[in-house]
């Protein structure tokens, strides 16, 4: 995309782009694309942020800001937003689409690393190892009788790119997965002996409860006070997904009564976490800044993956990964 002699404007919000995607900065550089890198350690710029460069960006790599037509209104170069990971909620994709802006995302890229977060977290919340590494630094010598994963039912409420490395990951533990899914893949399911049933099934039956949804105007607080006094009692929840789906009060009073046993969250409804929240007074949760994507595998598969799809609109091209192209998200 040449004007006057110079290639575009492309914005980067994510963050570590400098030490951890040479790879992609390299590659759309190498096209003389002039890259505003986010200097940050936060992925996101706020709204005064954005307002003060979207008017000369042609493109733009973005993590957890909000683009919302106000911000298209003032980007009028603007022709592709490329989502820094999958979901795309923090991105208004059918306005986008009015505007002429095509949003595109990078799937699978870093499904893997939100896997093995996800596994680690249930051997966690099975054998308590954080609080048992906090008494030993304050001076106990206090054991924890747990639970094993074999044996287990985990229930995998969503069944897509995340989900399935989850199951692929716990067909080595002797576990029992089922998974409920609006389209599921029924031959991987079969593969690694995922059973695939309805969603009141996995929500009953489950030990371990994980969220693998989108935030989407169906999902927003699916995961509520109904359907959480249908788990088992003493049952526990992962959601390395989106935050909007669960109801956070509704989960704060699960684990304040006792009646499931745990939770691990990597996402929140507000980011960051309140440091008042109510969540936090709880002993039996375990709560991370949205780290699930975090590992130098995935900040490289997804920047070179988002950068061919920001050149692919430019240069011109139909990318592979086009969100809106028929309006809404996915």
């Amino acid at each position: 995309m040449e004007r006057n002699g110079k290639m575009g404007k492309i914005l980067i919000t994510a963050s570590h782009y400098h030490e951890l995607c040479a790879d992609a900065r390299e590659l759309l550089e190498s096209r003389g694309h002039e890259l505003m890198i986010n200097e940050s350690a936060l992925p996101y710029y706020t709204f005064q942020q954005l307002a003060e460069v979207v008017g000369n960006i042609d493109a733009a790599v973005v993590g957890l800001d909000e683009w919302t037509e106000e911000v298209f209104r003032m980007a009028p170069r603007l022709k592709v937003i490329a989502k820094f990971g999958v979901g795309t909620d923090n991105i208004d994709c059918d306005t986008a689409k009015e505007y002429g802006i095509k949003v595109i995302n990078a799937p699978g890229q870093n499904s893997n690393a939100v896997a093995e977060l996800t596994v680690g977290f249930m051997i966690q919340l099975l054998r308590n190892i954080l609080p048992l590494y906090e008494g030993i630094r304050q001076g106990q010598w206090v054991r924890y009788i747990g639970g094993e994963l074999k044996g287990k039912t985990v229930g995998l409420f969503g069944f897509g790119a995340v989900a399935k490395l989850v199951a692929k990951k716990l067909s080595s533990f002797e576990t029992e997965v089922i998974a409920c899914d609006l389209h599921p893949d029924s031959e991987y399911a079969k593969k690694y002996n995922v059973g695939l049933v309805s969603a009141e099934e996995v929500v009953e039956r489950s030990d371990i409860l994980s969220v693998h949804l989108p935030a989407t105007s169906a999902t927003y607080h699916l995961v509520d006070k109904a359907m959480i006094s249908k788990m088992k009692r003493g049952a526990c929840m992962i959601n390395c997904a989106r935050g909007a789906v669960v109801d956070t009060e509704a989960l704060t009073e699960a684990l304040k009564s006792g009646y499931l046993a745990g939770a691990a969250l990597d996402a929140f409804e507000t980011e960051p976490l309140p440091a008042d929240s109510l969540l936090l007074t709880c002993d039996n949760v375990i709560c991370t800044p949205h780290t699930g994507a975090e590992t130098y595998e995935a900040y490289r598969n997804v920047s070179l993956c988002t950068a061919q799809g920001i050149l692919d609109v430019l240069e011109g091209r139909e990318p592979l990964y086009w969100v809106n192209r028929t309006g809404g998200t996915i």
